[in-house]
């Protein structure tokens, strides 16, 4: 199973090294091109599988707290490294509790979480992006992510994965700006840092035309200020 540790986010103590050195006389550090975790999660495994069951009770019981490591129990729940889409049901869910998680992606069906208040993912270090759809939460006004795991994060700069080529994995059925169908080939994708919440997250979108594009919010003051490809050739702000 791929650990969120295990990963370009985080390298070598030499490199670390290097990026203080580089950072205490005010140089941008140097890394090498990050690539998204596209490891489809095992859907044999009994974590899954329990998963999969436990999000069907809390959908049907209106519980308002969904907590699949409690649920779960940790040995199941370190089996788990995607949510279900079926996570779109939990409708009068309040709070989703990831603590402590293999997660390496949130699915863009947590934008239709409605009643959605609070967003624990901490410890969850293979997150690395989120998507944009989650900004459909209208109602979330708390998170706590573990911001030094995010491309982009103010304090490192990590870049972010390029997406000049789409990547086919990760292209969603509708827009995720105006919600229209699209088809995966027309798709446009994206980058964009957002105040959600608490935190300022990476989102992926996945647009159906340069309009949709147009339409985002102004980035976050601090970070990149347009809608972006990623890719080395993106200039961020020095780190923080």
């Amino acid at each position: 199973m791929t650990k969120g540790h295990e990963c370009a986010m985080y390298p070598e103590e030499d490199v670390w090294d290097k990026v203080y050195e580089d950072m205490e006389v005010g140089i941008a550090p140097t890394w090498e091109p990050n690539y998204l975790h596209l490891e489809p999660q095992d859907t044999t495994l009994p974590g899954w599988l329990r998963l999969v069951q436990v999000v069907e009770e809390a959908a049907q019981d209106g519980r308002e707290v969904f907590s699949p490591r409690i649920d779960l129990g940790a040995e199941l729940w370190n089996q788990v490294t995607r949510l279900p889409p079926s996570i779109g049901k939990l409708k009068a869910v309040k709070k989703l509790d990831l603590y402590r998680s293999n997660l390496l992606s949130i699915p863009p069906e947590i934008g239709e979480m409605e009643n959605l208040v609070e967003f624990v993912p901490y410890n969850s270090y293979g997150l690395h992006w989120f998507p944009y759809e989650i900004t459909r939460c209208t109602k979330l006004r708390a998170s706590t992510v573990s911001t030094r795991a995010l491309y982009g994060n103010y304090k490192y700069r990590q870049p972010f994965p390029s997406l000049d080529v789409p990547i086919v994995e990760l292209t969603t059925p509708r827009c995720s700006v105006c919600n229209q169908a699209v088809s995966p080939s027309d798709v446009q994708q994206v980058w964009i840092s957002l105040a959600v919440a608490t935190d300022v997250l990476p989102l992926l979108v996945n647009a159906c035309s340069s309009a949709c594009i147009g339409s985002l919010p102004t980035p976050a003051k601090g970070y990149v200020q347009f809608p972006h490809r990623g890719g080395p050739s993106v200039q961020q702000p020095l780190p923080r």
